[in-house]
């Protein structure tokens, strides 16, 4: 295993940005934002809570960019655990007709846009929810603890399992292709803790948390997308294995790094993983001539060693040589290995064309694109309502801008896969043309 260097620390103060998006929770109604809400940011000091701003949401259900402080980025760029490369805020939400949300661990880094979802609950929702919720006695506030990033909280290291299943013997049931699925089910729990409560979530949100988790959004863009397409290939080894299924579990994955990967209900998204994540979800580690996706297993290379895995930090260090995405991980696991895409996408209307849709194109696929922006501009009424001609005109590329503005997206108004995907999502979510638990 190679030796790396890093710089010295640089302790100083710096800031990042933080934007709350408020909606209903898409596992029990219809998506939809939540306007003129009052949203309270603050922090914990040494004397109490201390308030730092207080905000309402506007027609898309999102807050105005907040500049929060944060310590130095320097402090992200080496393994140490003495300063937080991080800091911590509260944030409240309170709407009527709503249960009250508090998240408490927002984390903002320097120079990082942070993304707090907020899923409001309606107070005359049943008091059983969906797998998505714990099901239980009706509170009057939903709280949400984030635990800090693996990277410097204090976590079990990975069980060493194989990277390749045996899926042979008699009674194991596999999936007869690799897909994405819609929704994974996490299990907030080691795998024999049946007590722990299960969440239903969307596959590509599962990807952004755990990423947010587990690196840091600072690092060099091809260590974010190495580490982004580990993530998936591990997670789409569960999904093609049924792993936890053929152990009569009712669960896809589990929130433990002894056995899987780190998840937080409810966690802030960071705007530089959730770009990558958006553009490569599809995509995972194959080795010849083996159908399923690589278990990719990883350490973080400081507090735990792994000679056979990737190492986070070892990822770091060679995204800052230069190296790319397929580089670092084929350093890793294997110069044989291949980056194959999923054949099929679950929970989509229809699956990308193929090639990107802009400016001046026709055909049924620009339709598609105009009547699934039309439909979630009733709940979006910020979108502008376009014409279902087929033909992308400076009309459309408007109302494509300003999707991928409200969810997180490059604004290039180019309708490529990770926006194309991110249409059918939303417009899945707000008809509920899909049933949205597995």
């Amino acid at each position: 295993m190679r030796n790396f260097r890093y710089p010295p620390i640089m302790s100083r103060q710096s800031t990042g940005t933080l934007v709350v998006d408020v909606t209903t929770d898409p596992t029990l109604t219809a998506l939809r934002p939540i306007a003129d809400v009052p949203v309270t940011i603050k922090q914990q000091t040494s004397t109490g809570e201390r308030v730092i701003a207080q905000l309402k949401t506007n027609g898309n259900g999102q807050t105005p960019p907040l500049s929060l402080s944060a310590p130095s980025e320097e402090l992200t760029q080496s393994p140490q655990t003495v300063e937080t490369p991080f800091s911590s805020f509260i944030v409240e939400v309170n709407a009527p007709e709503y249960i009250s949300t508090v998240v408490n661990g927002t984390q903002i880094f320097a120079n990082t846009r942070s993304i707090q979802p907020i899923q409001l609950i309606s107070s005359e929702q049943p008091i059983l929810f969906t797998a998505s919720r714990s099901k239980g006695m009706r509170q009057q506030t939903d709280e949400i603890t984030i635990g800090p990033p693996t990277l410097y909280g204090d976590y079990p290291p990975k069980i060493p399992e194989s990277s390749i299943k045996n899926v042979s013997s008699p009674g194991f049931v596999v999936l007869p292709e690799v897909v994405v699925p819609e929704f994974v089910i996490v299990h907030t729990g080691t795998p024999s803790n049946n007590n722990a409560p299960n969440y239903s979530v969307l596959f590509k949100d599962y990807i952004k948390n755990v990423a947010s988790s587990e690196i840091y959004p600072t690092w060099p863009l091809e260590t974010i997308r190495a580490n982004v397409v580990a993530i998936i290939s591990f997670t789409l080894n569960r999904v093609y294995t049924e792993w936890y299924r053929n152990q009569g579990k009712n669960f896809t994955i589990t929130n433990s790094t002894a056995f899987d990967h780190a998840f937080f209900y409810g966690r802030d998204i960071f705007d530089t993983i959730s770009l990558q994540v958006d553009r490569i979800f599809d995509t995972y580690v194959k080795r010849p001539g083996v159908e399923q996706p690589l278990l990719t297993q990883y350490c973080d290379g400081a507090k735990s060693t792994c000679p056979n895995w990737m190492t986070q930090w070892g990822s770091k260090a060679l995204g800052d040589e230069g190296r790319s995405y397929e580089e670092i991980l084929r350093y890793y696991y294997g110069s044989e290995i291949t980056f194959p895409q999923a054949p099929v996408v679950s929970g989509v209307p229809e699956s990308y064309p193929g090639t990107p849709l802009r400016l001046g194109d026709s055909g049924p696929a620009v339709r598609t694109i105009q009547e699934q922006l039309n439909r979630i501009s009733n709940n979006y009424p910020l979108i502008p309502k376009v014409r279902t001609t087929g033909n992308f005109d400076e009309a459309t590329q408007e109302a494509v801008k300003t999707f991928q503005q409200i969810f997180h997206l490059n604004p290039d108004g180019i309708v490529g896969k990770d926006t194309w995907y991110k249409i059918s999502q939303i417009y899945v979510a707000v008809t509920k043309i899909a049933e949205l638990t597995p």
